[in-house]
């Protein structure tokens, strides 16, 4: 490190975490080392996993290298982050599985956490036994086992299922509910099956657009239950808090959302990252940890774009407190977004609805289209390709 940098070193290599690396070579590269620990030496984008379901999105548009990132000058260490010791400011890793750490412990002058969610299931009862025969869109694997389950069975019934806000990527549970009776319509079957969403929520999420998804569900057949919790996993059945049971033989289940236990462990929030206020992401308790992304507690949904849009929060905080000076990074909590919602018709041809959440105002101001349109879904595509090539690298059309 070259005299007089500040080490700024950043958990997590998502949207958030690249979003401030990259923020901070742009405006300070010479008076930082900026440094990504990150779990695996890839990235793979989330907001387009419902579409690997209906065969209209494939691994290969979605994952980036880091490698482009590094050749700008960001440092990179590949592991599980095991502790954070704000008052020494070390960070402590375990190697990765797939790359041995080049280090084990790792400090800084200035930490941003920005490392995602942990879904966990653990309070529900029987889901360490039966955890397998769940399957979801979060996860790569999970999403290739959803999509075998949803293309080979002939009958039966599906549960999906959202848990109380906060937790990442609001529509996504809606979304997957419209791909899977998209693929048994487009297969034929579709009557074979009873499709049930629980949603933990008043309504299907995220709130602007829970008319439209209500809509296009009674236009499906889709069955919605809101407000009521799963809190039991059975082989072939799942319990509400009210005591239904209801059977599944396929289940998508999202678990229940939290930061990683060493946030919590280190004195830095309980279940999420305390921050001060959404624009100053700092600690409480210390001036030079700060938080981004959806680990950060913030009053907004936990999305790409509010990611993206606290990591510039996060780095504007930064550039005051290294006192470069130079402009801050104009940023706001206010986004446009879109939500899959399949095809009545069973084409796999995804249709989605457009809609946008202002959070500068007060109160909060929604918009929306409630026609699902399939250029929608092109929109979004376009959109998620414009951040994979900003913050990792390009890939030929």
């Amino acid at each position: 490190m070259m005299p007089g940098k500040k080490r700024v070193v950043v958990i997590g290599g998502g949207i958030a975490g690249m979003g401030v690396a990259h923020a901070l070579m742009d405006k300070a590269a010479e008076a930082v080392e900026v440094t990504v620990v990150t779990k695996d030496p890839f990235y793979m984008t989330g907001p387009s996993r419902p579409l690997l379901l209906t065969n209209e999105q494939s691994y290969d548009r979605m994952i980036r290298g880091y490698e482009e990132a590094a050749r700008r000058g960001i440092k990179f260490v590949f592991g599980t982050v095991r502790a954070v010791d704000p008052a020494e400011r070390i960070v402590e890793i375990v190697e990765s599985p797939t790359r041995p750490a080049t280090v084990n412990r790792v400090e800084y002058d200035y930490l941003v956490v920005a490392p995602g969610v942990v879904l966990d299931g653990n309070g529900i009862e029987g889901y360490r036994e039966n955890w397998w025969r769940n399957a979801n869109v979060y996860e790569p694997g999970r999403v290739d086992v959803l999509k075998q389950r949803i293309w080979t069975a002939e009958q039966g019934a599906v549960i999906v299922y959202a848990p109380r806000q906060p937790y990442r990527c609001a529509p996504a549970p809606a979304e997957t509910a419209m791909a899977i009776y998209t693929v048994l319509k487009h297969r034929g079957v579709e009557k074979n099956f009873r499709i049930i969403h629980v949603d933990a929520n008043d309504k299907p999420q995220p709130p602007p657009i829970a008319d439209v998804i209500k809509q296009r569900y009674e236009q499906a057949g889709i069955e919605l239950i809101t407000s009521r919790e799963i809190t039991e996993v059975g082989p072939d059945y799942v319990v509400l808090n009210d005591g239904e049971r209801l059977e599944y033989t396929i289940l998508a289940m999202l678990e229940p959302n939290r930061a990683p236990r060493f946030i919590e462990e280190a004195g830095l929030g309980e279940k999420w990252f305390e921050v001060r206020s959404p624009q100053d992401l700092r600690s409480p308790k210390y001036d030079d940890v700060l938080a981004a992304g959806d680990v950060a507690k913030l009053p907004f949904p936990k999305n790409q774009e509010i990611a993206y849009e606290s990591a510039l929060f996060a780095a504007n905080k930064l550039l005051e407190m290294l006192g470069v000076g130079v402009e801050p990074f104009s940023a706001q909590y206010a986004f446009l977004g879109w939500a899959y919602l399949g095809n009545l018709e069973g084409k796999l041809e995804t249709e989605s609805v457009q809609f946008g959440l202002n959070f500068t105002t007060k109160p909060p101001k929604a918009s929306k289209d409630p026609v699902p349109k399939k250029d929608y879904t092109l929109q979004k595509d376009r959109w998620e390709q414009s951040y994979l090539n900003r913050l990792y690298h390009p890939k030929p059309m």
